[in-house]
């Protein structure tokens, strides 16, 4: 069986900046990606530490659902919180 487009995937990464609050962080990778509070910890601490992190590797199309939903609730909040999707 050969790679179709039903197969391909992305990964989910949050970009550190100076203004987000680690709260923010927080809160946006347990209630977008169900992470556990210990997760999300861990994460924020490695995109502070790495410039970025990444939530996890998705069908494409989850993956902009994901980057959609973080934008928007980044824009609402007024926070500069940028998610992107990458080919994996």
């Amino acid at each position: 069986m050969g790679d179709t487009a039903g197969s391909a995937t992305a990964r989910v990464l949050l970009l550190n900046d100076d203004t987000t609050t680690m709260e923010f962080v927080v809160q946006v990778l347990e209630g977008v990606f169900g992470k556990t509070r210990e997760e999300a910890l861990k994460l924020v601490l490695d995109i502070d530490r790495n410039g970025s992190g990444e939530c996890g590797v998705y069908p494409v199309a989850q993956a902009s659902t994901f980057v959609a939903r973080v934008t928007a609730l980044a824009d609402r909040s007024g926070y500069p919180l940028r998610c992107i999707a990458e080919p994996s």
